[in-house]
């Protein structure tokens, strides 16, 4: 890994360019070599590429005009990742493909008409209650944020990990992609994980452990999906 040393004509870099990627360790930019896998991927991550073809493929068959809304509807969205200075924007098609994956994800995979980008609401996962029934983990979980807005319209999709109690993650250990089972009306939202022990074998049938979760809204009117919320929770079953 290479440190970058910024000067006036770069004062910071993200992203990958050619085979080489940047990222930020210790507030400091450092460069490292793209890696390029060789494995042939996962059933879902198989599954997540073909989706995201067919929106490509969706996206190069609309009318220009059509294409043309979404660029203007996509000046006026944030990226997900940074800077967050509030200079930089996605393209129309980045909004486009984002929109059919979040259909997807909600299991109404279809090509989605122009739809400006509304702000989601602040939430936050206040508290989880879990349940082990037929080596299935049944969570309940406490969203707080959502008074006053239409909960029936938002589900929680996202990535959670199980650790050692009092641990922190683990690069060693799966993240698991849960999609909420219902709407989160009443500040509630159920997630499910069959086989969890196939996942994370090493927790103890009575143990506590950590739950780490990282967290979206995704809008079942819009498909579109807010910034990414990370918490962790002492859960004892």
């Amino acid at each position: 890994m290479i440190e970058s040393f910024p000067n006036i004509l770069v004062s910071d870099v993200y992203g990958s360019a050619g085979g080489v990627t940047a990222v930020h360790k210790d507030g400091k930019v450092c460069l490292r070599r793209k890696s390029s896998a060789r494995y042939p991927g996962t059933a879902a991550q198989l599954e997540h590429l073909a989706v995201h073809r067919r929106a490509l493929a969706a996206w190069r068959g609309l009318a220009h005009e059509v294409q043309l809304v979404w660029n203007g509807y996509a000046e006026e969205v944030e990226p997900h990742r940074p800077p967050f200075d509030g200079k930089a924007w996605i393209s129309g098609q980045n909004l486009f493909v984002s929109a059919y994956h979040g259909f997807a994800t909600l299991g109404d995979e279809h090509v989605p008409v122009p739809c400006r980008f509304e702000g989601f609401p602040g939430f936050a996962v206040s508290g989880i209650d879990a349940l082990e029934v037929d080596d299935a983990l049944t969570m309940r979980l406490s969203v707080a944020g959502l008074d006053g807005v239409e909960g029936s319209r938002y589900r929680l999709y996202g990535q959670v990990q199980v650790v050692y109690a009092g641990c922190g993650t683990s690069s060693r250990l799966k993240w698991k992609s849960v999609l909420s089972r219902g709407a989160c009306a009443g500040g509630v939202a159920e997630m499910r994980i069959d086989q969890w022990r196939e996942v994370w074998p090493f927790i103890g049938k009575e143990e506590r452990f950590t739950l780490h979760v990282r967290l979206v809204l995704l809008d079942a009117v819009t498909g579109y999906r807010s910034q990414k919320w990370k918490g962790n929770f002492i859960v004892e079953l």
